[in-house]
């Protein structure tokens, strides 16, 4: 019997702990990093409220896909392959650099049909 209990909680603990963890990646994003998406998307689309609106959402789908550790090193990629020399070369050739930006790009994608 005290076996069952500890299994079920043990079941009941992992579920909770599931259900948390998708909820905290959605809401990983701080205001901040939303907010600066948010501003450069309508500087591209233009400064009115529809723009604001389906700029909003883009982040938030965004969020909804890609955690916020990798949509910074995916941003930080981009960052430094627009940067000359022999340095900043990895970030251009390497594999996982390319992963990173791809998987941005795949989510950016997706909030483009989803939210334009």
């Amino acid at each position: 019997m005290i076996r069952a209990v500890t299994i079920a909680l043990a079941a009941s603990l992992a579920v909770g702990v599931s259900a948390q963890t998708a909820e905290e990646r959605f809401n990983d994003y701080p205001t901040v990093a939303r907010a600066d998406y948010v501003f450069a998307c309508m500087a591209t689309n233009g400064q009115s409220r529809r723009a604001l609106e389906k700029c909003s959402c883009s982040i938030d789908v965004i969020a909804s896909i890609l955690p916020y550790e990798k949509y910074v090193e995916a941003e930080t990629v981009l960052s430094m392959q627009l940067v000359g020399g022999e340095r900043t070369s990895i970030f251009r050739s390497s594999a996982m650099a390319s992963n990173l930006v791809a998987d941005l790009r795949r989510a950016q994608a997706e909030a483009e049909i989803l939210c334009f």
